[in-house]
C-alpha cells in the first residue's frame, strides 16, 4: 500500500468513524475464512458494516476524528481488530452473542456507543440489553399515555356509576 493509498484509507476510516454513534471493535483472528464470510453476510443482513484494519491505521482515524473522544479504545488495539460500525447501538452486541452460540470468537475488545465507552468482553451483555433508540421511544410515549388512560377510564367507569346511581334514585322516588 502506498502512502497516499493509506492517507486515503485513514481518512476514509476517518469519515466514517466521525458519521458514525455506534462503532465495536471486535477480535476475529483464527476464525476460519468460512467463518469469516458467513459473519460478514450476517453483517450485511443485519446492517452493519464491518471491516478489518490495522491497528495503526485505525488509531490514526481515530486521531483525524473530531469532537469524539476514543480514549481507552486505543489500549485495546493490539492483535487482530475488526471493526463494526451500526446505527442500532445494540445489534452488533446482539449479532456477536448470536454467532458465539457456534464458534467462539468474535470476542469484543471494545465499544464507543454516544460517548460512552465500553472495554472487554464481559460487557458484551449490559450492550445487548441497551435499547434501540425506536424502543426508548415507544416506551416513554407507552409512559406518556398510560395516566391519560387510566384517567379517562376512570371518568367512563365513574360517569356510568353516578348516572346507575342516579337512575336508582329517581326510580324510586
Amino acid at each position: 500500500m502506498t502512502r497516499e493509498e493509506k492517507a486515503q484509507y485513514i481518512s476514509d476510516l476517518a469519515a466514517q468513524l466521525s458519521a458514525s454513534q455506534v462503532v465495536y471493535l471486535t477480535d476475529t483472528a483464527d476464525l476460519t475464512v468460512e467463518a469469516v464470510n458467513t459473519l460478514r453476510r450476517r453483517c450485511f443482513q443485519s446492517n452493519i458494516s464491518m471491516r478489518v484494519v490495522k491497528n495503526a491505521l485505525l488509531e490514526k482515524a481515530m486521531d483525524q476524528v473530531e469532537g469524539k473522544d476514543f480514549g481507552a479504545l486505543r489500549d485495546v488495539l493490539k492483535g487482530s481488530t475488526s471493526v463494526m460500525i451500526s446505527e442500532v447501538a445494540n445489534a452488533p452486541a446482539k449479532l456477536i452473542a448470536d454467532f458465539r452460540k457456534k464458534s467462539p470468537k468474535p470476542l469484543l475488545k471494545g465499544a464507543y456507543i454516544d460517548e460512552a465507552i465500553f472495554i472487554g468482553d464481559e460487557q458484551l451483555s449490559a450492550l445487548e440489553s441497551l435499547k434501540s433508540k425506536e424502543e426508548l421511544i415507544g416506551d416513554l410515549i407507552a409512559l406518556l399515555q398510560s395516566p391519560a388512560k387510566n384517567v379517562l377510564s376512570g371518568l367512563q367507569g365513574a360517569g356510568g356509576k353516578i348516572a346507575g346511581i342516579l337512575k336508582t334514585l329517581e326510580e324510586r322516588a
